[in-house]
């Protein structure tokens, strides 16, 4: 009998988050612009004006990602940090009590009494700290995410996403603009939610449907709302 291969069989659990949080940056990206610079189009044919916002939002969108991945990031390896050092100061003080607590977590994973405490006396003896790390805490300290490394993956992927659409409102005569940028933005999207229900194991039809009129959703409102202040102003 054949086993029947798990969803991303081979690919890395931590591989697969940072694609899965890639994809969400870039898909910020996508719908944040295209809803800035449509909302400019909407109230003027400046291309001077359109690139400005359009460029200032990538800019301070990208800025914004990277720091709230970084605090996020941080406040959750701070966490993570303490954790494992009070882990560490238990075991110094208290071994056999950990020992049994170790038992009792295998214990309570399906093992009997006697093979689980024969599994805790095995993996205390080999490494008693990553044993509890890894049942008792669900933590690697070898794998802790860098907030450094998340901030800056957060802040290309929410780049790459923004320039789509601020290249197609950028490049096409006046009387194309919209509708090109409308086009490129809704496959766009529709790429993104397909890549992310793959990643999720989800619903392709769905997760596309799901962004791709949320997105159309966005640039009708803010070019609504872009004529509406164009005409007041104007």
């Amino acid at each position: 009998m054949t086993h029947a291969a798990e969803p991303h069989d081979g690919v890395p659990a931590g591989r697969l988050n940072w694609l899965r949080a890639g994809v969400l940056g870039a898909n910020d990206g996508i719908v944040s612009t295209a809803g800035l610079v449509v909302g400019v189009a909407g109230a003027t044919l400046s291309l001077a004006a359109i690139a400005t916002a359009g460029v200032a939002g990538v800019v301070a969108g990208a800025v914004s990602m990277a720091l709230g991945e970084y605090v996020s990031v941080s406040s959750q390896r701070d966490s993570e940090r303490a954790l494992l050092a009070r882990e560490r100061s238990e075991l110094a003080a208290f071994p056999e009590e950990e020992l049994a607590e170790l038992a009792t977590l295998y214990e309570a994973k399906g093992l009997t009494t006697a093979t689980a405490r024969q599994v805790a006396l095995e993996l205390t003896a080999r490494d008693a700290f990553a044993a509890h790390a890894d049942v008792e805490l669900r933590i690697d300290p070898d794998a802790l995410t860098n907030p450094w490394h998340a901030a800056g993956a957060s802040a290309v992927a929410f780049t790459a996403g923004s320039l789509l659409p601020l290249i197609a409102i950028l490049l096409p005569p006046p009387g194309l603009r919209l509708p090109v940028t409308v086009a490129v933005v809704v496959v766009a999207l529709a790429v993104t939610g397909a890549v992310s229900a793959v990643l999720g194991s989800a619903g392709v039809a769905r997760a596309v449907a799901r962004l791709v009129g949320g997105g159309s959703l966005a640039m009708a409102v803010t070019f609504g709302i872009g004529q509406l202040v164009g005409a007041a102003v104007g």
